[in-house]
């Protein structure tokens, strides 16, 4: 089905689950382009799950999922995994394992070097290109991971959890990388995670995964105290730097100031 009012994805009334249990409920979700939504909440509160439907890998219990055909046809729908596993006998570069993202697209070979050229280049890559990719850090094969979906030239990415493995400086460079994707390339992104900090900094509009139903809409209004507690069950404040806000558990006591 297509959506009809602007919006690039449109959920109404979806509900998932698996063998008869219900995951969420209720969910009514617009996303337009040029957003970059944050799907934060605790670990099994069915944001993946959510992913998943989107990419039409998990059929709803009930509801619907509509698309703007025109703006995000199938083959513009980029997916990036949390992590990609390889053989570790084989031996592959980085530009090889880009490319396996043009796999199925009858590209000829100048617009493959093209595509190849340009998603190095937006992932920071294009210096390594010649690496091999079991020589990567972890944050440059999450870069290579997000590289190969860039290739084919996405309108919409959505990513599963690519930061769980980082460390703090090498997640909030990855996380540069995707703003400036979203910003400059007006590249539309969901992005699952159950980081609040990188919420508070990146995202434009949020979804709170809470007990079997989300609470969506703009950042500034669903990252509120009161609401990330209820969902993560600890005291939660988000303080203003310089930088930009900065999300912090409270543990009882005043750390903002």
């Amino acid at each position: 089905m297509a959506t009809t009012d602007g919006a690039i994805i449109r959920i109404n009334n979806l509900s998932l689950g698996y063998g008869g249990r219900i995951v969420l409920g209720g969910v009514d979700l617009a996303v337009y382009p040029g957003e970059f939504w944050f799907f934060l909440g605790p670990n099994g509160m069915g944001k993946s799950s959510l992913l998943q439907v989107l990419l039409g890998a998990l059929r709803p219990l009930q509801g619907d999922v509509s698309w703007d055909l025109a703006r995000a046809p199938v083959q513009a729908r980029g997916f990036v995994p949390q992590r990609c596993e390889l053989n570790p006998t084989l031996e592959i570069s980085v530009r090889e394992f880009v490319s396996l993202g043009l796999v199925g697209l009858g590209v000829g070979r100048l617009e493959r070097e093209e595509r190849l050229a340009w998603a190095l280049a937006r992932m920071g890559l294009q210096d390594l290109a010649r690496r091999s990719h079991r020589s990567l850090s972890g944050g440059q094969r999450q870069r290579a991971l997000v590289a190969r979906t860039l290739i084919r030239r996405p309108t919409v990415l959505l990513l599963d959890e690519p930061i769980n493995n980082l460390d703090l400086p090498t997640a909030e460079a990855f996380l540069q990388s995707l703003a400036a994707l979203n910003r400059v390339e007006g590249i539309t992104l969901l992005f699952v995670t159950h980081d609040l900090l990188m919420a508070a900094r990146y995202a434009t509009h949020v979804a709170l995964f809470h007990h079997g139903h989300i609470h969506a809409g703009p950042a500034a209004e669903i990252m509120q105290p009161e609401a990330l507690e209820e969902a993560f069950g600890v005291p939660v404040e988000i303080c203003e730097v310089s930088a930009g806000p900065v999300a912090v558990h409270r543990h009882g006591r005043e750390v903002c100031r």
